[in-house]
């Protein structure tokens, strides 16, 4: 197990008023935000099966996930319940509070989504099975 903790500012400078350009083949870049409120970002997975993910992540803190464009699954460990499984869908955002990964059935980096969480929190990783 590690831990790691984010703390304001944790989002890069931009130009305000112009498009962000994220690059094209991260598994997670983060964009922009507000200093001790929220930063958002894109997250597009490497993994392209459940089986490829080494750890899920759990933070102290919520994150919105809303699918941009392509396919991303999210593998999600509920403690009692066990892990599941839980394709993003177009226009439905998804509030995630257990630990998770995530994959791309169709290829590394061929979905994202769109993430946003608090400028100020701790994650803590773990492999699959420790959940």
């Amino acid at each position: 197990m590690r831990v790691v903790t984010v703390t304001p500012p944790s989002f890069p400078s931009v130009e305000r008023d112009c498009p962000l350009l994220p690059q094209a083949g991260r598994e997670w870049q983060v964009l922009c935000g507000d200093a001790d409120h929220w930063r958002a970002g894109v997250f597009s997975p490497q993994p392209a099966r459940a089986e490829e993910i080494g750890e899920l992540e759990r933070h102290t803190c919520p994150e919105l996930f809303l699918l941009m464009h392509g396919r991303v699954t999210l593998v999600l460990a509920d403690g009692a319940e066990g892990r599941r499984e839980l394709p993003l869908e177009l226009g439905r955002p998804v509030l995630v509070t257990s630990a998770h990964a995530g994959y791309c059935p169709d290829g590394a980096h061929t979905g994202a989504a769109l993430v946003i969480e608090r400028d100020r929190f701790s994650t803590e990783y773990r492999a699959p099975e420790a959940w």
